[in-house]
């Protein structure tokens, strides 16, 4: 009984208000930072999908994050209510491309940082993290001009070979072939390749290819400038 008694008293113990003047300036920043980091990631991110419908969530999530842990290291009975409610909470976002992922933690990572009061460790770490975004895009950037056209094939008629039949048909009209993206789901197969067709002949002759293994499947060529 002493023992319920005293871990009681510890939770309230180690409970604290929240200063009204911290959180304001720490939300403000973590808004800032948050759109900061929607505009390398729109302006250096190689991501196929429409970066900009995608970036316009990173305040939201950014902010969020800084409130939650606002709240709960202000109390242990708070942090501890977190940990049940998210052991009920799924989350099945689908990610698509690593990428993606990355930009998440970053923009989780600002929030937690603000919410903990550390807002030194996070302008220094987004300060370096900037620096090493835009040395990666230029590396993939020289590595992709190779690569004139985007090519996005669906087929609803999907085969255990299908796709190694879609990469050795590219492989006999281009000169390079790199796969950007995969979706699989039952009975339809989503593929993204980055190409540099060998002449502009080819083009019709990798619809053509693709055609005769799925007659209703969708080819389309994008110039691989305006990804960039």
């Amino acid at each position: 009984m002493n023992e319920l008694i005293n871990f009681h008293e510890y939770i309230n113990n180690n409970s604290s208000n929240i200063s009204i003047v911290h959180f304001s300036f720490n939300f403000i920043l973590t808004i800032i930072f948050c759109y900061f980091t929607s505009i390398l990631y729109i302006r250096y991110g190689n991501s196929i999908s429409n970066r900009e419908d995608f970036s316009r969530n990173f305040i939201l999530i950014g902010s969020t994050t800084m409130l939650i842990i606002t709240i709960v290291k202000s109390s242990l009975a708070l942090s501890l209510g977190l940990v049940g409610a998210l052991s009920i909470i799924r989350f099945r976002t689908a990610i698509k491309e690593p990428e993606e992922l990355s930009y998440l933690f970053l923009i989780i990572s600002i929030g937690l940082g603000f919410g903990a009061n550390q807002g030194k460790i996070v302008v220094l770490s987004f300060f370096l993290l900037s620096i090493l975004i835009f040395i990666i895009s230029k590396s993939s950037l020289k590595s992709l001009k190779n690569e004139n056209l985007l090519l996005n094939i669906s087929s609803t008629k999907q085969k255990e070979d299908t796709l190694d039949e879609i990469i050795m048909i590219l492989k006999e009209f281009c000169f390079s072939v790199n796969l950007r993206r995969l979706d699989e789901d039952k009975g339809s197969i989503d593929t993204s390749f980055s190409i540099n067709v060998n002449d502009e002949s080819s083009i019709s002759k990798i619809k053509n290819k693709i055609f005769e293994i799925d007659n209703s499947a969708s080819v389309q060529f994008l110039d691989n400038k305006d990804i960039y």
